[in-house]
């Protein structure tokens, strides 16, 4: 997979939040996913279009991710990494409803490629060669869980909230 970690990049595909946006609720909701997580890492720039449109990348095109980066101002050595790229699953059943995570994949990343990778399925404890701190990983856990309260489950879920 070929991640772009230029700041200013603005290529599109179809794996980037910005051609995402087709309504007021997938708005709102990446608006919202991004006023979290700089509540955490005030200091990171947010590239809504982190990857690049090539190829191979096209290859990899999943239309129900809504992917953003956030790029720290050099290397967060608690962190482990340059950037930090989102990859959250969403679904929505209805054109009007807001739409819901399913999931979400977080990854560590350097111009070298991944060093590290958090997902919510299993255990959420992340895996890789260079992994973050522990305050660090619980506060990316923290940000897993709050973009769940974010997106609530599916009205068709059964759900009465």
């Amino acid at each position: 997979m070929a991640c772009s970690l230029r700041h200013n990049s603005f290529q599109e595909v179809c794996m980037n939040a910005a051609e995402k946006v087709h309504s007021v609720a997938f708005a709102h909701a990446l608006a919202s996913a991004v006023t979290l997580v700089r509540q955490y890492f005030p200091e990171a720039q947010v590239n809504l279009t982190p990857w690049r449109d090539d190829d191979q990348t096209r290859r990899w095109c999943e239309n129900e991710t809504l992917d953003i980066a956030f790029h720290f101002p050099g290397w967060s050595p608690r962190l482990q990494c340059r950037s930090l790229l989102m990859q959250l699953r969403i679904s929505n059943d209805q054109d009007n409803a807001p739409p819901h995570l399913l999931g979400l994949i977080m990854r560590g990343m350097t111009f070298d490629g991944e060093r590290w990778r958090l997902v919510t399925v299993g255990d959420w404890h992340p895996t890789g060669s260079h992994l973050p701190q522990l305050p660090q990983r619980n506060q990316l856990k923290k940000i897993c869980r709050e973009l769940f309260v974010l997106f609530p489950a599916s009205p068709s879920s059964g759900d009465d909230q």
